[in-house]
């Protein structure tokens, strides 16, 4: 088998944090390895999970991820909590830059996305600088726009059948 034989694994989206685009300018973006119990990933695949209140924080050379709800499995009785820090599998460089990221002025880290890569559950982080509300009004100035736009060409289409 050659490396052209190969298929590029599937993504299964699981759980996305609009809120982050919304309360955040989102910078350098970073895939991690999650670190998870068999109940979680069973609750996982069955696509449950929140991430509006996840963040990332540093213990040494190690991250974990904190305040990523991932439901009790119902009916288990060894299950999990459901609010418990994770470990993130990430290199130490990578770790670094984020710490770096931090220590900057107004930087946070903050969980965008949740997904399966073939059979690996990945978490998608970011370097985040917080919006004034100014910014915000913006960004929704910007999304109304965007819509208006769109509803009047889908409009101008419909007219010319």
């Amino acid at each position: 088998m050659s490396k052209d034989d190969k298929k590029a694994p599937t993504i299964q989206l699981i759980a996305v944090n609009r809120r982050a685009t919304f309360d955040y300018e989102l910078e350098q973006r970073f895939e991690a390895g999650l670190q998870l119990i068999g109940s979680e990933v069973k609750v996982l695949r069955n696509g449950k999970a929140d991430l509006t209140d996840g963040w990332v924080t540093f213990d040494g050379n190690q991250a974990f991820v904190r305040g990523v709800n991932i439901p009790v499995l119902e009916g288990s009785p060894y299950s999990h909590e459901a609010k418990r820090a994770r470990k993130l599998l990430l290199h130490v460089k990578e770790i670094e830059t984020l710490r770096r990221g931090i220590e900057r002025d107004g930087m946070t880290v903050t969980v965008t996305k949740l997904y399966f890569k073939g059979p690996h559950a990945k978490i998608e982080i970011a370097l985040a600088r917080g919006k004034k509300a100014y910014d915000k009004r913006e960004s929704l100035k910007r999304k109304e726009a965007d819509k208006e736009a769109r509803q009047a060409i889908s409009a101008a289409r419909r007219r010319e059948r």
